[in-house]
C-alpha cells in the first residue's frame, strides 16, 4: 500500500474508533499545514468526529489561538515537545474535544537549525488523561516529511485511542 492508501485506512480506523466512544477530535497543525484534518475530512462521515482544527504556521498564531505561552516559544522554539504539547492542549481546550493532534517541524528544503536538521518533526496527541509529545527525523522532500508525519502522528492517535499495537508500519 503507498502512504496515501495507509492514511486513508488510518483516518477511516480512527473515524469509526472515536465513533463507538462518542468522541471528538481536533488539531492543531504547522508544518502540516492542514494535512492532518485534511485526511481526516476525507472521509465519508467525518463531520462526526471532527470539530476543527487550526493551522498555526506562526508563533504569533501558536500564542493566540492556541494559547501556546510565549515563554515557551521564546526558550523552547516552535518546532519542540513542549510547543506541541501546548498546541495539542490548546486546540482541545478551544473546540472541546476529547482529543487533539499537534504537528510542528521543519519540512524542508530549507529552515535547519542546530540539533534540529530538516525532517525534523515534533507531534502530540493529546486526550483528558494524557500529553504526549514524540519527535522523528523524517527523508525526503518537503511533501514526503508532510505525508509521512501526518502517518506516524495518526498512528499514534490510533494507538492512543485503542491502548493496542495498531497495523502502522514503518516503512513510511
Amino acid at each position: 500500500m503507498s502512504i496515501e492508501q495507509d492514511i486513508q485506512k488510518l483516518a477511516s480506523d480512527i473515524k469509526d474508533a472515536l465513533i463507538e466512544r462518542g468522541e471528538m477530535l481536533a488539531t492543531a497543525e504547522s508544518c502540516t499545514g492542514g494535512l492532518v484534518a485534511s485526511h481526516i475530512v476525507d472521509i465519508p462521515g467525518s463531520s462526526a468526529i471532527l470539530a476543527g482544527g487550526i493551522v498555526a504556521y506562526q508563533n504569533e498564531v501558536k500564542a493566540n489561538l492556541l494559547n501556546v505561552p510565549a515563554e515557551i516559544l521564546n526558550t523552547k522554539g516552535a518546532v519542540s515537545a513542549e510547543t506541541v504539547k501546548a498546541m495539542a492542549e490548546g486546540a482541545r481546550q478551544k473546540f472541546h474535544c476529547e482529543w487533539a493532534v499537534a504537528t510542528s517541524g521543519i519540512a524542508g528544503p530549507g529552515g535547519a537549525e542546530p540539533g534540529k536538521p530538516v525532517g525534523t518533526v515534533w507531534m502530540a496527541v493529546a486526550n483528558s488523561q494524557k500529553n504526549e509529545a514524540f519527535c522523528e527525523i523524517f527523508s525526503g522532500n518537503r511533501t514526503e516529511v508532510r505525508e509521512k508525519s501526518v502517518y506516524k502522528v495518526l498512528c499514534k492517535l490510533f494507538f492512543e485511542i485503542n491502548k493496542q499495537k495498531s497495523t502502522c508500519t514503518n516503512e513510511h
